[in-house]
């Protein structure tokens, strides 16, 4: 590694994860690496985001995570597979990739979010006003048109589930490919789907509300409420009850408490709330 790359690149355990990963990204953001001594790709990958951390000259921190010493933080993270490289900025996980891609492709994906290209934000403004059904029958006719634009159809997908049609959004997420599958939209509409289908057959607010105030550890009334508060506009009494899982009991149905932790951290656009929650959830967790 270079005098220039070490400057950026770092080491992350347990120990400063809270502190250099999640408080340190409200001010820079940190690419956090996920690697193995004994994985070939990693070899490949890490001398490449070290290159890129030196070039881009504090633009982002490069945080590396061995996953043999570090396993809780690849199981907070979701990793399945190594190489895996997380973006996280103001305290919240903002897009990610599988697998050692080649340089070119590493640049554009830190361009898409350290160096944004003008005019970015105009197509999602002229979406929005248009509206989901308009959005729908524009994307429908582009599709047709360009059948092989893949990313028109995550657009779709996002654009259904707006208009409450989370079967149809379901079905163009999971045709997705692989490149897409990851991106940090699809991700976001995956976690908003695996919340709406829990409430599928939910008893009401008021009577979940109930069933906690009667047994505060009827962890099932628990976790359906906070699905239902943070779907419902109060996405912090949502997490409180998620953390409350989580401190009270952390492995029932599986960590569940976790488990919705994160996909709500993936569905809010509130940074510093998000934020917030990761660093409670942190300190419960280590």
């Amino acid at each position: 590694m270079t005098a220039a790359a070490q400057a950026h690149v770092f080491d992350v355990d347990t120990v400063n994860f809270e502190a250099e990963v999640l408080g340190a990204s409200l001010t820079t953001p940190v690419l956090v690496d996920f690697w193995a001594s004994w994985c070939g790709p990693c070899k490949t990958l890490g001398p490449l985001l070290e290159k890129l951390a030196a070039e881009y000259n504090g633009a982002f921190r490069l945080g590396k995570v061995d996953v043999d010493k570090n396993q809780e933080l690849a199981a907070m993270f979701g990793v399945r597979s190594i190489p895996t490289v997380m973006l996280v900025k103001d305290g919240q996980l903002l897009d990610g990739f599988a697998g050692a891609l080649p340089e070119g492709q590493l640049r554009e994906f830190l361009s898409r979010h350290l160096q944004p290209l003008e005019g970015e934000a105009e197509p999602e403004q002229t979406e929005q006003e248009e509206g989901a059904a308009e959005a729908i029958n524009r994307l429908q006719q582009a599709i047709a048109a360009e059948p092989g634009r893949a990313e028109l159809k995550l657009d779709l997908a996002l654009a259904l589930m707006r208009n409450g049609q989370a079967d149809a959004a379901e079905a163009e997420l999971n045709a997705l490919p692989a490149n897409l599958a990851t991106d940090a939209r699809a991700v976001r509409l995956r976690s908003q789907l695996d919340l709406a289908r829990a409430l599928e057959g939910a008893p009401s607010l008021a009577e979940l509300r109930q069933r906690v105030q009667g047994d505060p550890s009827d962890w099932a009334a628990r976790d359906l409420l906070g699905v239902r508060l943070l779907l419902e506009d109060d996405p912090a009494a949502g997490l409180d009850q998620f953390l409350a899982i989580l401190e009270k009991a952390r492995d029932w149905n599986d960590g569940q408490g976790k488990k919705r932790l994160l996909a709500a951290f993936a569905t809010l656009d509130d940074a510093e709330l998000v934020g917030r929650y990761r660093r409670r959830m942190a300190s419960l967790l280590f």
